[in-house]
């Protein structure tokens, strides 16, 4: 699962999946719309209910700063899959 939300400048983009071990990893990329300025940060959730509780605190942080949720789709949709390569590019800065 893919959750993306903005405000007027920045993002955060939240990554839900499961690696190669069936861990589940919570991803959360986050800064300015149209720069390569921000962060990522990967988290290994002990389940995954433990990965949506965090999804849904993010959800609840991001909209009490005035962001908007601008995207929510599967990783395996067209949406998904661009969203996953714009993470790839962040992690080889």
């Amino acid at each position: 699962m893919i959750v993306r939300w903005e405000s007027e400048h920045d993002y955060v983009l939240v990554h839900i999946h499961q690696d190669m071990f069936g861990d589940w990893i919570f991803s959360r990329a986050w800064g300015q719309i149209g720069t390569q300025f921000g962060g990522l940060k990967h988290q290994l959730a002990d389940d995954y209910t433990q990965a949506m509780m965090w999804l849904d605190d993010v959800g609840h942080i991001q909209t009490s700063r005035g962001f908007r949720k601008v995207l929510e789709v599967q990783a395996d949709s067209p949406e998904g899959r661009d969203a996953v390569r714009q993470l790839s590019l962040l992690e080889a800065l």
